[in-house]
């Protein structure tokens, strides 16, 4: 079995593999002050809960854009399970090809993500992630990644306005039946979520129409949606083609077939 960990700003995602089939999932809040040994208790109770063997555990494969949180895992992985695990990161077989100024700077959940959604739908895609930041990003019909969108997630928007604007109260995330808020919590929760939905439709529609001019040859590309947040935001977007929530843990397992299990793994740039 194969344990991928994939940590974020926000949220720690895990998963367990059997092969191609995810048999457990996870979704952690992140904790930069956590030592090896609390993530080894935690770890283990989640395979107790989960019914698999240490032991079992044959392969671990680590993705972080949170740096401080890379070394307490790696020794997670080296002290409890005895295996040296692989980390996402600049060098390792990717299969895909980077076209960026600097592909190095890329965030690993960015490439599991494109490498992923290629893999599984074998066209060209925009990619999002509705993380602590929401990720836009454009993989050509040959697996190319081509460069994408950075903005500010949902959740942070909503924290700025809690913070900075003193009269007004925290609000549940969801829908409201109107747009046109007849008091100020409804209100609020139109111009996050719905406000929100509208820059992701502007958002893709500015994408479609710049791939349409600078990559004549490429379909229009299919859009795919993960992410924590991502069923609150999708069922907003028609534009948004297909949920995908599991995108980022299985671009993991990719990732770790191409570069660790015989016969499996391609030659690309990192």
């Amino acid at each position: 079995m194969l344990l991928v960990i994939d940590v974020g700003n926000s949220n720690i995602a895990i998963g367990i593999f059997d092969h191609e089939t995810l048999l457990e999932h996870w979704r952690l809040g992140t904790d930069v002050g956590k030592t090896t040994d609390e993530f080894g208790i935690l770890f283990q109770e989640l395979l107790v809960f989960s019914q698999v063997r240490r032991e079992q555990i044959r392969g671990i494969v680590i993705a972080s854009v949170v740096p401080p949180l890379l070394y307490p895992l790696a020794g997670l992985a080296r002290k409890y399970f005895g295996i040296e695990p692989l980390v996402v990161e600049p060098g390792i077989k990717t299969g895909m090809t980077i076209h960026l100024d600097n592909p190095r700077e890329v965030g690993a959940d960015r490439i599991v993500n494109a490498v992923a959604g290629y893999e599984k739908y074998q066209t060209a895609l925009i990619v999002i992630d509705f993380g602590t930041a929401t990720t836009f990003d454009f993989v050509s019909s040959s697996g190319a990644f081509e460069g994408g969108v950075i903005s500010p997630g949902l959740m942070i928007s909503a924290e700025a306005l809690f913070q900075h604007a003193s009269k007004l109260p925290r609000v549940e995330l969801v829908r409201p039946r109107t747009i046109l808020g007849k008091n100020t919590i409804t209100a609020m929760q139109a111009g996050i979520v719905l406000g929100y939905a509208g820059l992701v439709d502007a958002l893709i529609r500015g994408l479609k129409a710049e791939i349409q001019e600078s990559y004549p040859q490429e379909p229009v590309p299919k859009v795919i949606a993960t992410g924590g947040l991502v069923e609150l935001i999708a069922r907003e977007c028609p534009a948004i083609e297909v949920v995908d929530e599991h995108l980022t843990l299985d671009g993991l397992r990719i990732v770790y077939r191409r570069n660790r299990e015989p016969g499996k793994a391609k030659t690309g740039p990192a």
